[in-house]
Parts: structure tokens; sequence; C-alpha cells
């Protein structure tokens, strides 16, 4: 069995649908709510395939349902492994309502993934090399990237050089619904249910000092007023002591942290309970 989450439902999906196949079992996928259309869809190409090769179709299976349902599914002993792709507090009730019937789990977590940036590179290779690769990292899917940017540690020099850049270009992002205007650089998010708690670490790392150079509230859309969208956020002077720098935001945010030396910016890379990845 397995619970993928809302960001990249088609990978999501189609990653445990072939590796279980190729074991020779059979798949329950229960997918996030926010995401319930589009996987069920995703499934329907992959049971149809099954059919076009003469194989069951019953192979796979997806059932969609509210969190408070899904605790029957993971404590069923007719389950005999679930794969789990979310946050940390719902891992720790998949895990125990496991638990019940000894149903092994395995569990990829959210992240907090730090890009360490160092004095050795030039402004041109900062501003056309790095900067780019920043932007994307930050910025793809809104921000709703597990294993996307969420810190920027630079050394002195770098953070200097990088700060305008990262200000300017942030500030310039065109948001819209890529459905009907090619010309956007973000799209909304799946929900808006963050948002409040989103602007209230904004808030809290302002009053501690951090510096807010774009964004930092919900954007309404003028032709999609209805739509989930987040505007394009930079914070610098990001310290260790605000919760921004320690939770997962899981949105378009981006957060610059200033390190001392190289030993320092390793140490603040290594300084929040996440550990999915670095760059």
């Amino acid at each position: 069995m397995t619970f993928p989450n809302d960001s990249y439902p088609f990978h999501n999906a189609f990653s445990p649908i072939i590796s279980t196949l190729f074991t020779g079992s059979a798949l329950l996928l229960k997918p996030s709510e926010q995401t319930a259309f589009s996987t069920s869809y995703f499934v329907s190409i992959a049971r149809s395939a099954l059919s076009a090769c003469g194989h069951s179709t019953n192979l796979i299976q997806c059932l969609t349902c509210w969190p408070n349902t899904a605790n029957h599914l993971t404590s069923h002993p007719g389950i005999a492994h679930i794969t789990f792709i979310g946050s940390r507090p719902v891992a720790h009730a998949v895990c125990a309502s496991a638990a019940k019937s000894l149903t092994p789990v395995c569990v990829e977590l959210g992240g907090k993934d730090p890009a360490v940036v160092l004095d050795d590179l030039s402004a041109h290779e900062l501003e056309h090399r790095v900067l780019p690769i920043l932007m994307k990292g930050i910025f793809v899917s809104s921000g709703q990237n597990c294993i996307g940017i969420e810190r920027v540690i630079a050394t002195p020099s770098a953070y200097s050089t990088l700060l305008p850049l990262l200000q300017t270009r942030i500030k310039n992002l065109r948001v819209g619904c890529p459905l009907e205007d090619d010309a956007i650089d973000m799209g909304a998010c799946i929900s808006s249910a963050r948002f409040t708690h989103l602007e209230s670490l904004i808030r809290s790392a302002v009053a501690q000092g951090a510096e807010l150079l774009a964004g930092g509230t919900r954007y309404t859309h003028p032709n999609h007023p209805k739509g989930h969208y987040f505007a394009p956020t930079f914070l610098a002077n990001i310290t260790l002591s605000m919760a921004i720098a320690q939770d997962e935001l899981f949105a378009p945010i981006c957060l610059l942290m200033r390190a001392s030396t190289t030993a320092h910016a390793i140490e603040l890379a290594n300084s929040t309970s996440y550990a999915l990845g670095a760059s």
C-alpha cells in the first residue's frame, strides 16, 4: 500500500506502481485528498496498460478517502507493506496504526534543504550560474517540493552579492495560471490551508530582525481570485532562533542566511531536525 502525497502526483503514483508490479505484488493507492482526481486518472492509465498486456486490472486499486478513514487501512492485517510520503506528524500516526498489525512501513518525510554558497565564486558566476539554480530549486512547483531549497546559506561576500540579485529576481516573478498564459514563472499552490501559518512565521521573523524584501502574504490574482496563490517571498538576515528557519515551509519562500565561515555554513546547514537533501 502506498500513500503518495500531493506534490508530484504522477511520479509518486507510478513509481510504486512499477516497483510493486515488478516484484509480483498488487498495490492499493490512497492518494492525498488534494490530488484525488489526478491520481485516479493516472491509475486508470496503469490499469489500461495491464489490460492491454493481458493482466488483471485488479492488481492496482485506488481508494480515495478522508484521513480519519485511512486508519482502517493502515492497521489492516491484509496489508503487507506501507510506503508513506508526507509530513512527520502524519507519519507518526501511520506508523502507530501500522504497528497494530506489525505491518512494515517505509516513510519519506519533509525537508528543510540548505544550499550553501561560498565566497570562492565570482560575481559573474553567482549571477549566471548559481542564481538560476537557486531560483529553480526554491520556486519550482511553487515551492511545494520536499527536496527543494528552503535555505540559502552564504558566506559574507557571496551573501552581499546574492542579496540584491535574489531580491530583483524574486520581485519580478510572474504569478498566474499556465493553462492560460505562457508568460508566467509560478503557478498556484495546491491549497491555502497553510497560508495563515506561513504569514505568521513571516511576521514573527520580521519582528526578530529579518528583512522582508519581497512578498510575505497570500496573493489575490486579478483573474483567479479563488486561486491558492502565495506571493513569491524573500527574507534576508534569517537566524537560527527564528521559527521560520526550523519549520518546513513547502511554499514559494526564499530564506537567506549569513555564515561567517565555511565551518559556520556547515553548522547552519545541519541545524534543523530535517535531513532530506542539501546542495
